[in-house]
């Protein structure tokens, strides 16, 4: 066999482990959307995320591993539960879903190539996983709930800092070190504060609630500080005017008046997520040349 020949086959076994490896992100995207279904229903009452296992919301009957298959077993069961028959939301395979696309899509972004599976890609994968798996789950709850846990915003500061610092030491894909990421959080909380501060003394009354400044501290940590948080406020904004926008539209052709709240959250985790996929190309293509005066 000639050189040419084994170097296209090596090429080819290489591109074959690559999409393993890219099967086992969704794989693992999957599972882990199943453990954020537990996280989003237990975590605003309070209640362990890890004991008792998983049972059915109806009757409370434990759910057999079987029937914990992500997707599958919903779908097998046609959406109801064994023991008792009653419906199963579609709520929980679609975040089963959302995560595993969100896992394939991270995967691509930090490990887009055969020569991309080294320590430093796939480290960044992984905490990249981690940012987007809490976004996920902070998403659902704001909607619900209308909260926004600490454990999912300041609290894990901290985790996003030291992550931070450890991909930029591995010099990792998407790491943006240690003080990028500590002025992200500072300014992230900072920014918000102010608005709430602004907004208090123009209308007398508050315009959003604590957890979002705390979650934009977090969200800071992970991305840091320019052009990240720029362009996660704006598209948060712009985002949520939009859909805020719409859901007043149509409250006042129900209702005849404006009686529904949008939460902020989700429009800064969907931000969030946005730039970490494609945030730095799509600024450079909506301000050409902005790198060169911001240093990035």
């Amino acid at each position: 066999m000639s050189p040419e020949a084994l170097d296209a086959q090596l090429m080819a076994e290489l591109w074959g482990i690559w999409r393993i490896a890219a099967g086992g992100a969704a794989g693992l995207g999957l599972l882990v959307g199943s453990f954020l279904n537990v996280c989003i229903s237990r975590m605003p009452e309070d209640r362990s995320v890890a004991w008792p296992p998983s049972h059915c919301p109806s009757c409370g009957t434990p759910i057999r591993a079987f029937d914990n298959i992500p997707v599958v077993s919903w779908l097998l069961l046609r959406g109801k539960c064994r023991a008792c028959s009653l419906p199963i939301s579609s709520m929980y395979p679609a975040i089963e879903l959302l995560m595993g696309l969100l896992s394939l899509l991270l995967f691509w972004r930090f490990v887009p190539s055969p020569s991309a599976l080294a320590l430093a890609p796939l480290a960044s994968f992984g905490v990249h996983f981690v940012f987007v798996a809490m976004l996920v789950v902070v998403t659902f709850i704001d909607l619900r709930h209308y909260i926004i846990p600490d454990e999912l915003s300041i609290y894990a500061v901290p985790v996003g800092v030291a992550a931070s610092a450890g991909l930029a030491w591995l010099g990792a894909p998407g790491a943006v070190g240690l003080k990028s990421s500590l002025l992200g959080a500072v300014f992230g909380a900072g920014m918000l504060v102010t608005v709430m501060v602004l907004y208090r003394l123009v209308r007398g009354r508050a315009g959003m609630g604590w957890g979002d400044p705390k979650l934009l501290a977090m969200i800071g940590a992970f991305v840091g500080v320019v052009p990240a948080l720029p362009f996660v406020l704006f598209v948060a904004c712009l985002v949520g005017a939009a859909v805020g926008l719409l859901a007043a539209a149509l409250s006042w052709r129900k209702n005849g008046g404006m009686q529904m709240a949008v939460p902020f959250g989700p429009f800064l985790a969907f931000a969030a997520v946005v730039w970490v996929l494609d945030g730095p190309r799509l600024v450079e293509w909506w301000f050409p040349g902005v790198h060169y005066f911001i240093g990035s």
